[in-house]
C-alpha cells in the first residue's frame, strides 16, 4: 500500500476567503475616498462663490450676491458682514460624505467700495 502526501491541500481556498474578507474593506475605502474628493470639490466651489459674492457686495450689488452663491453651489446659503473697511461673505452648506453630513463653510472679504 502506498500513501501519497498531499502538500498544500490544507491551504486550498484560503485566497478566496481572504479576498472575501478584504473586498468590503476595499469598497468602503474607495467610497470614502470618492466622497472626500466630492467634498473637497464642493469646498473649492464654495470658496470661489464666496469670493465672487464679496466682490459684488463691495461694488454695491448685494442683491446678486446670494444668487451667485446659490448658482455655484446648489443649496448653499450666504451671509454678509463687515470687518472694518472690508465686506465679508460667508457661504455655508452641509456636504455629504457617504451618509455623513459635513458642514462646509467658506469666507471671503473684499474692500468696501472697491472695484
Amino acid at each position: 500500500m502506498t500513501t501519497r502526501l498531499r502538500l498544500g491541500w490544507g491551504d486550498r481556498g484560503s485566497v478566496s476567503a481572504e479576498f472575501a474578507v478584504a473586498l468590503p474593506a476595499l469598497v468602503i475605502v474607495i467610497v470614502l475616498g470618492i466622497g472626500a474628493l466630492a467634498a473637497a470639490s464642493t469646498q473649492v466651489r464654495l470658496q470661489d462663490a464666496a469670493a465672487d459674492a464679496a466682490r459684488l457686495v463691495a461694488r454695491g450689488e448685494a442683491d446678486r450676491a446670494g444668487s451667485v452663491v446659490g448658482d455655484a453651489v446648489p443649496g448653499a446659503t450666504s451671509s454678509v458682514g463687515t470687518q472694518g473697511d472690508l465686506v465679508c461673505v460667508t457661504a455655508t452648506i452641509d456636504g455629504r460624505l457617504a451618509s455623513l453630513a459635513i458642514p462646509l463653510a467658506a469666507t471671503s472679504c473684499a474692500l468696501d467700495g472697491g472695484l
